[in-house]
């Protein structure tokens, strides 16, 4: 699938501001599901300076400075993603034998023990504490012995059927734990929340910003800055025995034996899923917004532009400013196949 991404940022300022510096995180990145075929970042005014650098996560950020006074900035991310369906979550007997408590295991400290990355995704962030709410809330769920896919899938259905999603319910900065309390709130605090429930469990998970395509109601033509940024869940799980001991020898399926990965008892990732980690494991999405899952990302109409352990680390843009008093922030996003914008724009225009 081939879509087309405009995402505009534009703050106006009450007083001039003298000097600015902002970072922002708009640059979708490749996968196994989704190749970035064109990126472009327009910045007015024009920057003194401008750089981009890969984070720690693995995220492409820009850094920009502004040292010649303004009242108003506008960042706009044209972005070009071809993307694929994900591989769905695998069911072969290997994976049914990964209980949820054997990965809360692999996790637990042991002297010696090999460094799983993975494991920085189990501590509390700064929009995810680790609390005994979110784990009474997972419990009834994570029954014993069940498998590690099958019990975060029963968490995401979960959240997505208890929970209310309701636009304006909270703020940026709405911590998930008031969020879990009210019951509702929209796909950040919905992310924040199931990370919270996995973390409190001794179980990784990571943030993860995006997009999604939506599909305007019936009947009414698509609007040009009518979209949102999006939010969901990455949850890694470690391959089984038998297929780590596969992996280590290079072995893995080719072109036609991913079409059979439901029939394969060691579960090697299917081509295009994504490849697996240095501490062979791997990463599966789950947006508990709305209900869907795979193995890459829930869907191919999702984009996946950055990770992190939660909203903070992965802002789309965030900075520090002299001068001015007040400001409104006006943000407009699109995502649609490019004819179909192009048609868009042409009638706009």
């Amino acid at each position: 699938m081939n879509l087309r991404i405009i995402h505009r940022t534009t703050y106006r300022y009450q007083g001039s501001i003298d000097m600015a510096q902002h970072m922002v995180h708009l640059s979708p990145v490749n996968t196994a599901v989704q190749r970035v075929l064109e990126h472009t970042l327009r910045i007015t005014p024009e920057p003194a300076s401008r750089s981009q650098t890969t984070d720690v996560f693995g995220n492409l950020r820009t850094f920009f400075s502004l040292q010649a006074p303004h009242d108003t900035l506008t960042v706009e991310a044209d972005s070009a993603v071809q993307t694929c369906a994900p591989a769905e979550l695998p069911h072969s007997a290997a994976w049914q034998k990964r209980r949820w408590e054997s990965v809360r295991e692999h996790f637990l400290y042991r002297a010696k023990a090999p460094f799983d990355p993975a494991s920085e995704f189990l501590f509390a962030s700064p929009y995810v504490p680790r609390d005994d709410a979110f784990a009474a809330f997972a419990r009834p769920v994570f029954k014993p012995g069940l498998p590690m896919l099958e019990a975060a899938r029963a968490l995401m259905e979960r959240i997505h059927t208890e929970l209310q999603y309701e636009t304006n319910s909270t703020e940026v900065n709405t911590p998930a734990l008031q969020a879990l309390e009210q019951g509702k709130g929209v796909c950040q605090d919905f992310a924040h929340i199931m990370l919270g429930c996995l973390r409190s469990l001794g179980l990784p998970a990571r943030y993860v910003s995006g997009y999604l395509l939506t599909r305007p109601p019936l009947g009414k033509p698509r609007l040009i800055g009518a979209d949102a940024s999006h939010a969901w869940v990455s949850v890694y799980v470690p391959y089984p025995a038998e297929t780590q001991n596969r992996v280590k020898r290079g072995e893995g399926h080719d072109k036609n034996d991913a079409e059979a990965e439901a029939e394969d008892e060691d579960g090697v990732p299917p081509s295009p899923a994504p490849t697996c980690t240095a501490t062979a494991g791997a990463w599966f999405d789950f947006d508990p917004t709305n209900n869907r899952c795979g193995w890459g990302s829930p869907g191919e109409d999702y984009v996946t532009l950055a990770t992190g352990r939660d909203f903070a680390d992965v802002s789309p843009m965030r900075g520090v400013i002299q001068g001015g008093t007040q400001h409104t922030l006006e943000v407009a996003v699109t995502v649609a196949p490019p004819d179909e914008l192009a048609r868009l724009q042409t009638s706009a225009n």
